[in-house]
This record gives structure tokens, C-alpha cells and sequence, in this order.
């Protein structure tokens, strides 16, 4: 369960913003509830109108400088890229454009088993091949080894990065990377691509426009793919870009557009986030990153659309694939659902494919509300990868385990490592340790709304002004309102019923709200119930004629008490780890034969979700504590089925009769309340 935030935007900063611009109210009060205070700080979160001089990026003048002289000299040049979508944007600007340039000029993306960076290995076949200068694109700045035998080798060496440097820095004729200590450029957050368009402005003087307008299209994909912050600079690269994709002379973007379903329509941060950059990574998870250059790369129409349609498959195999990791995730949970109660969760399979397990980490972590560690073991080792959120982080979290791990890297929200030969269940301990040290109380994950929209504030002009604030990414999300007290009037499948469309009475108005990948059965909800809904807001035009669409994140019941049943959710975790408790909480937590009754007769065969079951037992003072202890009693007694993630709860036929005294849940649970045999409580 996420906790809700609802943020109450000053109103005198809302009117102060509205006052001094042409944004809407409703765009006023998204930025101050973002904690834009001012005109100027607006401006420098959504005003920004060109990039800034790349000269004043530490070494960018050096790198120009040297990129010129190279391609005059005729030198061979290679572009060292990275197998995610970023690294092959980048890689394909810098290449694209030195081919233009007439260089002498090859590229080379690692396969995902060789690791990321620089290796070795490949700069020793680089050298056999004559390469005497490399470029790396969003890589490089760890590679202080590779750099060192490079220059051993008479080869040089260029570095662009937008990673974090470590203490020491490669030996290169120049070290691309706004993050450097002695870096003082007015913008740092770009991404790998981002930095090789300013790398081809620097190499013409510094023209950041004819840079734009030639690989915008690109920048803006892998800006976006990247998710490094979409304010400042790269909001404008994004703006920009997204115009230029538009009209791509592209033939492989106009490609991707078609077979992702595109064309036609609009773009913004969010389909391209969701279609195309999706394909574009998926080469590199499950095959070779080589295939989505290729396809940027080609000039013939024809063979791009065969290329676009081959990444399109590839896309498809990488879903089946996470859908796969997932399933055998929940089948270890049905199997121990102790794991579900940690506070971190540790999953590990058999050769599941070290390119999605980042992917199945991220859809972990949503669906269970925790951090999330997955693991591929492969002839006894484990190579795993990470994710977290809020104060938990995962590179904290890996260093207090280094002991179990050949290497590891990341950062407060994903990392990745290695894990030692039959290291499994001693890392998995250690995390849970550090994790109760560190982490007694784990932080909940959050969903901020803006504001609270009242029913006559939800109009088509309001919905529509919100597109000033695009394009959205991070550190810039799409806005999210809350509207209280809708009354569900219909729920209607959607796509075969994999989507739901509620028909909801919001005051005196009627609007549709669309569910994307949840069934009508799954809502939780039913004809004539109230809820508090957390939306975004959508314009649907058809046959001339607009109308607002809610675009449902969650819905909650509306009398639903968030920070009780927090708390009541925490404690029974807690509980069920073993964890000791305050005496009193044992006693507070035994259900008596009134509140088994009441849960047992609430739950019916045709099942029940448990959010829908919480709120119904919430009305008989029931708190959720207490209820899991006696749906956990009925589950062991073969009276009452739980799904393996503990959402919905399904009464079971029998006509034989259970004895309440013979469940071990409940033994145990009196014992450590203290509560005699026959006691009234």
C-alpha cells in the first residue's frame, strides 16, 4: 500500500505565479506544489530556451580540439558505446556525425556478457584493428585501468560520461563529465547522448542549434530513456527533440514510430518512454545492442522497417521474458510467504536473463511496496540487480554485504553485483540484517497528488492547459490530483477485460475513468461504492467534440484511515518475522470468536479484495492486524484460500467442521499474549 500525499499549494503563491504568466491556475498550483515559489524559479524548472556554450563543460574544448585534429589527420577513429538505449543514441550521433565529417571512422557497442565500459579485451582488438584513437560515449570515466593500457598501446583516448567519477580519473586527452569536481558549467544532469550533441556543437564553434536540428531526435529518445532529470537544459533539449522526431529524416526513427504505433500521433515524453525507447533497449537485454544501432544507422526504408520490425519481436520476447521472472518470483513466495514479510525483498532463480532482471526488480518493488534484489544464478555464481526508493539505499545496502560479493556498483536507487559462489543465503541474511539495523521502521512508497480537484475545477480547458508543463520525466513527474468521493456507477471491460473504464459521479458531473491492466473483477470496487481516486487528467477528442478522461493511478476507499492501517500493516509484519513486540500489542491482536466470526462471514466464495475486506472490517472495529491473524488461522485450517500476494481472499467449500483451538496461529498467538484457556477478552 503506497502513502498518500496530498499537497496544499500556498495560495498566494498559486495567484503570485498566475499573476506573472500566462500559465493556468491549475499549472500554478502543480508548480507550487512542487515547491516553485517564484517567477524565477518557475523559469528555471519549464522556461528554459536554448543550451548553454558546451566549451564551458570541463574539456569539452580539449575534446573538440583533439576530435578535429584526428579527422584531419585521417587518424582511425572509434566510438566505444554502451548496450542501453542512451549508449547507442550516443554512440550513433557521434558516429553519424564524424561519418559526415568524412572521417575514418568505426563504432563498437559491448555485448551485455562482456559488462559495461571499457574492457580489456576489446581494447586489445580495437588496437588490432588499427584504431589509434578512442572515443568512449556514455562510458569511460571508471575505466582507469583501460585508459592505461591503451596508452601502453600508442592508442589515445577520449572519455565522455555523465557517471559519477570515482577518486581517480582516466589518463585521456580529455575527460568529459559534468559531474567532475572541477566542473562549473551552469548544467550537469545530461545524458550520454545529450553530451555527444555538445560534443558536435563544440567540434563547429559551438553551435548548439545545427546540432539540434541534425541529432535532437536522437538526444531527446535517449533523454528520455534515461530518466536523468527533465528540468533546465534537458527540458529544452526534450521540447526540441520531440519537434524534430516529429518530422525525422530518420529512416530507423520513422521506422520505430510505425511498428510501435506512433504514427500519426502526437508525440510526447510519455509514449516515447512507453514505445519506442522500449525497443530500442530491449536489443541490448536480449540480444545485441548492435541490432538497434544498425537500424539507426540505415539509410534504406525497407530495411529499417525490417529492422524496426525485428526489434519489435525482440521487445515482445523481453516481456515474456520479465513475465516469466515474475511467475517463478510468486512461486517462490507460495512456496516461503515468509519472504514477503522482510522487510527487503530477495528473489533468485536459475539462469533468468541477467538483461531483464533490472526490468523484474523495478515491477517487483511497485507491486510489493519494497525494495527489490533479484538474482540470476549461473554455475554458482549470482549476478543480481537492484531497486529501492526513498532512504533505503541500495549502495549502502550492497557495501555492508560487500563480503559476500565479487563487485558491485550503483547508487541510493539501483545498483547491480556479483554475488560469490554459493554466497545466496548469507548475503540474503545480511541484507535483512543491515536492513532491521539500519531501517527499524522501512519507509513506505509514496503517490503526491498536487492538489484536490473539486468536481466544477475538472474541465477540458483545465486538462488541457497542463501540456505548458511538458514534456514530464523526472525530478518534472506528471501531475497527479485527487478527487474525492466519486461514486462508482459501472464498471465495463475494456480490450477483452485486460483494462477497466469506471463510469463515476463526481458531484453533479459524470466522467470516465480508464484503469489500464486491471480487470473489473480486480478493482476492488462495485456499483454504488464511494472512493477517493488518484488521477491524471486527459483530454479525449472525438468527431470534434472533447471530454476529460481520469486516468486512474489508485483508488481507495473513501473513509479509509491511512495512517492506522500503516501502522496496523507494519505490526503485523513485524509479527509474523519473529520480531518481539510490546506485550500489550499481542493481546490488541488476538481475534476473539466475535471478530473470527465477523472476518469468516465477510470473506465469500467468490472472493474478496483485501482492501475492499480491510475497509469492511475497519467498520467493525477490526483492525487489519487483527484480521491477517485470523484469515492466517482459517488459511491453515483450509477454510479460507489467499492468493500468494495476499490481495484477494476466497471462502472455501468443506463440509467438514474445523476446531478454532487445534490452529497454531492462534495457539501461539495466546501464549504470547498470555491469555489463559477459557479467558474472556
Amino acid at each position: 500500500m503506497k502513502k498518500w500525499i496530498i499537497e496544499k499549494p500556498d495560495p498566494g503563491v498559486v495567484s503570485a505565479l498566475q499573476r506573472g504568466s500566462d500559465l493556468s491556475w491549475l499549472c500554478c498550483r502543480v508548480l507550487a506544489s512542487q515547491g516553485i515559489e517564484s517567477l524565477t524559479q518557475a523559469g528555471e524548472r519549464i522556461g528554459c530556451q536554448e543550451l548553454s556554450d558546451p566549451s564551458l563543460i570541463c574539456d569539452m574544448q580539449e575534446a573538440a580540439r583533439a576530435l578535429n585534429d584526428a579527422l584531419d589527420a585521417g587518424r582511425h577513429i572509434c566510438v566505444y558505446g554502451d548496450y542501453d538505449c542512451d549508449g547507442v543514441m550516443a554512440t550513433v550521433i557521434l558516429y553519424s556525425y564524424l561519418s559526415q565529417m568524412g572521417g575514418n571512422v568505426s563504432w563498437r557497442i559491448p555485448e551485455r556478457s562482456e559488462g559495461y565500459g571499457l574492457n580489456l579485451k576489446a581494447v586489445e582488438e580495437m588496437h588490432e584493428a588499427g584504431v589509434e584513437l578512442i572515443v568512449t560515449v556514455d562510458n569511460g570515466i571508471s575505466a582507469v585501468p583501460e585508459a592505461a593500457r591503451i596508452r601502453e598501446l600508442g592508442m589515445d583516448l577520449i572519455v565522455t560520461d555523465h557517471h559519477q567519477p570515482g577518486k581517480e580519473l582516466p589518463e585521456a586527452l580529455a575527460v568529459v563529465d559534468p559531474h567532475r569536481e572541477d566542473n562549473f558549467s551552469p548544467f550537469r544532469l545530461y545524458c550520454g547522448a545529450g553530451l555527444a550533441l555538445l560534443l558536435v556543437a563544440a567540434m563547429n564553434d559551438g553551435d548548439t542549434e545545427m546540432a539540434l536540428e541534425q541529432f535532437g531526435d536522437l538526444a531527446a529518445v535517449a533523454t528520455i530513456a534515461d530518466i536523468v532529470s527533465l528540468t533546465g537544459e534537458n527540458r529544452y533539449l526534450v521540447q526540441m527533440g520531440l519537434q524534430y522526431l516529429e518530422n525525422t529524416e530518420n529512416p530507423g526513427l520513422r521506422a520505430l514510430r510505425e511498428v510501435s504505433g506512433l504514427d500519426g500521433r502526437e508525440l510526447n515524453s510519455v509514449n516515447v518512454a512507453f514505445s519506442i525507447a522500449p525497443r530500442i533497449n530491449a536489443a541490448g537485454r536480449m540480444r545485441s545492442a548492435s541490432l538497434a544501432a544498425s537500424l539507426l544507422l540505415e539509410e534504406d526504408p525497407a530495411r529499417a522497417r525490417e529492422l524496426a520490425e525485428e526489434l519489435g519481436r525482440i521487445n515482445g520476447e523481453r516481456k515474456t521474458c520479465e513475465a516469466q521472472i515474475v511467475q517463478e518470483a510468486l512461486a517462490q513466495i507460495a512456496a516461503d510467504p515468509a519472504l514477503l514479510y522482510q522487510r527487503i525483498l530477495v528473489f533468485a532463480g536459475e539462469n533468468w536473463h541477467e538483461g531483464v532482471i533490472g526490468i523484474v526488480a523495478s515491477k517487483l518493488q511497485e507491486r510489493f511496496g519494497k525494495p527489490c534484489f533479484v538474482i540470476s544464478l549461473r554455475d554458482g555464481a549470482g549476478h543480481g540487480s537492484a531497486r529501492s526508493f526513498g532512504e533505503v539505499s541500495v549502495f549502502k545496502a550492497l557495501q555492508a554485504c560487500e563480503a559476500h560479493l565479487e563487485k558491485y556498483g550503483g547508487h541510493p536507487g539501483a545498483g547491480g553485483f556479483t554475488l560469490k559462489p554459493g554466497a545466496l543465503p548469507a548475503f540474503r541474511q545480511a541484507l535483512y540484517d543491515w536492513a532491521e539495523r539500519t531501517h527499524p521502521e522501512m519507509p513506505v512508497m509514496e503517490l503526491h497528488a498536487a492538489c484536490v480537484l473539486e468536481p466544477m475545477q475538472i474541465t477540458v480547458e483545465a486538462a488541457a492547459s497542463l501540456s505548458a508543463l511538458e514534456p514530464f520525466g523526472a525530478d518534472h513527474p506528471e501531475p497527479v490530483f485527487l478527487i474525492e468521493n466519486a461514486v462508482i456507477r459501472e464498471l465495463r471491460p475494456l480490450s477483452g477485460g485486460v483494462h477497466t473504464k469506471l463510469i463515476v459521479l463526481v458531484g453533479d458531473l459524470v466522467y470516465e475513468a480508464l484503469m489500464f491492466g486491471t480487470a473489473p473483477e480486480r478493482v476492488g470496487f462495485a456499483p454504488g461504492d464511494v472512493c477517493h481516486m488518484m488521477v491524471r487528467l486527459s483530454v479525449n477528442t472525438y468527431r470534434g467534440v472533447s471530454r476529460v478522461d481520469l486516468m486512474v493511478k489508485e483508488l481507495r476507499s473513501s473513509g479509509l484511515k491511512q495512517g492506522k492501517l500503516l501502522s496496523a500493516m507494519r505490526t503485523y509484519e513485524s509479527y509474523r518475522r519473529g520480531e518481539p513486540l510490546p506485550q500489550t500489542y499481542y493481546r490488541a491482536m488476538y481475534p476473539d470468536r466475535a471478530a473470527l466470526t465477523a472476518v469468516y462471514k465477510a470473506v465469500p466464495e467468490s472472493g474478496i479484495r483485501m482492501e475492499r475486506l480491510t475497509q469492511r472490517m475497519a467498520a467493525q472495529d477490526i483492525n487489519y492486524c487483527k484480521m491477517r491473524i485470523a484469515l492466517d488461522a482459517f488459511c491453515e485450517l483450509g477454510l479460507i484460500r489467499l492468493t500468494v500476494t495476499g490481495t484477494e481472499a476466497t471462502r472455501l467449500r468443506t463440509d467438514k467442521r474445523a476446531d478454532l483451538r487445534t490452529s497454531r496461529v492462534l495457539r501461539e498467538l495466546r501464549q504470547q499474549a498470555g491469555i489463559k484457556e477459557g479467558e474472556s477478552i
